[in-house]
């Protein structure tokens, strides 16, 4: 698999205020400038589309469609990541560390971790 990931991340980072970034020029930059909720919506949008896309191929559409819709979902959700200072490898740990692992088995594990957090926190 290719390295775009990390160096669409790295692009994103130049386009944060703090790192130059001009939201004149940029839509990432001014997406930052908007804030969380404004990156937060954008990925409710393009789940959206990215979900109203597989349906439409479910219904005999072309694929190319979909895989369009998909990219913007990732996109965006590099933005978000870059935004509360995670990084795609971050993500990309995360899914090798679940390798191996049943879903089912996953999903107890965490509902497992999660009640042990709230255990501690009184």
């Amino acid at each position: 698999m290719s390295d775009i990931l990390k160096k669409l991340a790295d692009v994103i980072e130049t386009r944060k205020p703090q790192n130059g970034g001009d939201a004149e020029k940029s839509y990432v930059a001014r997406l930052f400038v908007k804030g969380d909720d404004a990156i937060l919506k954008k990925i409710g949008e393009e789940a959206t589309e990215t979900v109203m896309a597989a349906k439409d191929v479910r219904a005999g559409a072309s694929a190319d469609k979909l895989i369009y819709e998909c990219a913007d979902l990732w996109f965006h959700s590099l933005i978000m990541l870059a935004q509360f200072g995670l990084t795609p490898e971050q993500v990309l740990n995360e899914l090798a560390r679940r390798e191996g692992l049943s879903g089912i088995e996953e999903m107890a594990n965490r509902k497992l971790s999660e009640r042990e957090a709230a255990e501690k926190r009184g």
